[in-house]
């Protein structure tokens, strides 16, 4: 349109002619390129077939608007079949060309940077479902052992005619795989929530174990309703059971979270092995668990160190920035 008022401006038809024919240019021209946009985005990929293609048809359209506009302006004058110069038919050509190709420039343009987007979202969409199916595998990668031998503290209760242990560790173990099953696995809960189910979790391993754990949990008040993601200390413990405890040894652990001015930090300090003995220091599935998922979940945000104490035992502690609020 603003094109066809430039070009019209310095012409000398009068405005009676003018308006009528600017009115018909600019509907005809945004007929052809709606047929324009009907064919291109028939193209799925550009080539030289293609664009060659594309440049006939480009040509055609602007020789038929050309064409138009002609016979349009001469109907207005009364004379209809008079016949253009070659002037003018090259110097109406070349504008419709113009406007037509640049159209089509900008067209594709668009279309390029809308693909672009698009592709973008789906490889973002692709990797977020692989980060949540990560997450998911790394929440549950410990249940497989931990039910095993807590099936079999169970049997073993039974057997020695200890059935009110053995009831009553059974309702911990429904308690604790319940929660684990229906929360879901990338959601952030509260520190109280997560020291609640830790305590459920110990209380299944204090039955195996007996007299043989010995643990104590310190939560700072401030940090109860800090968000973390779930059931990320057990694999802690469990790392500390599986790995850490002497033979005949009274295991303690001490399990601390505590408020800082950024977040919190949570320590798992025991008595045990310590790493040293512990496959060469390596971490462990435990630790390794509990790395990825802070990773995925954070990006670099948190921490986990880990350490031998000097007169025996090990210590592992998170840094998790806060975030305050209600389950999610």
């Amino acid at each position: 349109m603003l094109t066809e008022v430039m070009i019209k401006i310095p012409g000398e038809e009068p405005w009676e002619i003018h308006l009528p024919h600017l009115i018909l240019d600019t509907l005809s021209g945004f007929g052809i390129t709606l047929m324009l946009r009907a064919f291109y985005s028939k193209t799925q990929q550009l080539n030289w077939l293609t664009v060659s293609v594309n440049i006939v048809v480009l040509v055609v359209a602007s020789l038929l608007w050309t064409q138009f506009k002609w016979f349009s302006l001469q109907g207005l004058y009364g004379a209809l079949w008079t016949p253009m110069s070659w002037f003018d038919f090259g110097t109406w050509t070349s504008a419709s060309l113009t406007m037509l190709a640049t159209w089509t420039a900008g067209y594709y343009g668009f279309k390029s940077y809308l693909n672009n987007v698009e592709q973008r979202e789906k490889a973002e969409k692709a990797l977020n479902l692989a980060k949540e199916a990560q997450l998911k595998m790394l929440r549950y990668q410990l249940n497989p052992h931990f039910m095993f031998n807590s099936i079999n503290a169970i049997c073993t209760l039974i057997l020695k005619n200890e059935n009110t242990n053995a009831v009553n560790m059974l309702e911990k173990l429904c308690d604790f795989l319940r929660y684990s099953l229906y929360t879901e696995p990338l959601a952030k809960i509260p520190v109280s929530e997560e020291v609640a189910i830790l305590k459920t979790y110990l209380d299944i391993e204090k039955s195996r174990f007996q007299s043989n754990l010995d643990v104590t949990i310190v939560t700072d008040v401030k940090c109860d309703s800090t968000l973390i993601p779930s059931l990320l200390i057990q694999p802690l413990v469990e790392n500390v059971l599986k790995h850490g405890m002497l033979p005949n040894q009274t295991l303690k652990m001490n399990i601390e979270f505590k408020s800082t001015t950024n977040g919190i930090t949570i320590s798992v300090i025991d008595n045990g092995k310590g790493f040293l003995e512990q496959h060469g220091c390596k971490r462990g599935v435990g630790l390794n668990n509990c790395q990825d998922r802070l990773q995925l979940t954070y990006q670099g945000r948190a921490n986990l160190n880990m350490g031998n104490k000097k007169e025996g035992g090990a210590w592992v502690t998170l840094f998790i920035p806060a975030e305050a609020g209600g389950s999610q």
